[in-house]
């Protein structure tokens, strides 16, 4: 995991898409929440799974500006406005994950919450990383 890596309490089952905790080193970066819009503000779809990975892309997007990558991303917190939409679309979403993110676990945290800033967002990725201490 380069400069990350990830805690696991002896005896606890595995996690599965996540880790439990994660210890490094470097520079922090923190990433706002970010909606599933592309750089100019608007929304190409209103299907959640397809939300999910424009806002996981456009977190990466701020992570590379600041000379990272999935690699580095420590944590993220993941507020959902409908926790049975993510459940449907796991497949979808976990294809998502696997493109933009590869075998990259960070330790999450997803929340149902009633509702987002901007009406048509179905999602919003927080993130915070451990980037490499000279950009």
């Amino acid at each position: 995991m380069g400069l990350l890596q990830a805690i696991q309490p002896p005896g606890w089952k595995r996690p599965k898409g996540y880790s439990n905790g994660i210890v490094g080193e470097g520079r922090i970066l923190f990433v706002g929440g970010q909606i599933g819009w592309d750089a100019d503000e608007v929304f190409h779809s209103d299907v959640f799974h397809e939300q999910w990975a424009q806002a996981l892309s456009n977190v990466l997007d701020v992570v590379r500006a600041a000379g990272g990558g999935p690699e580095h991303v420590a944590r993220m917190t993941i507020y959902v406005t409908d926790k049975q939409d993510y459940l449907a679309q796991l497949a979808e979403i976990g294809a998502a994950w696997k493109k933009h993110m590869g075998r990259v676990y960070p330790a999450m945290a997803l929340v149902q919450v009633a509702d987002l800033v901007e009406d048509r967002a179905l999602v919003e990725i927080e993130a915070t990383c451990l980037l490499p201490k000279e950009p």
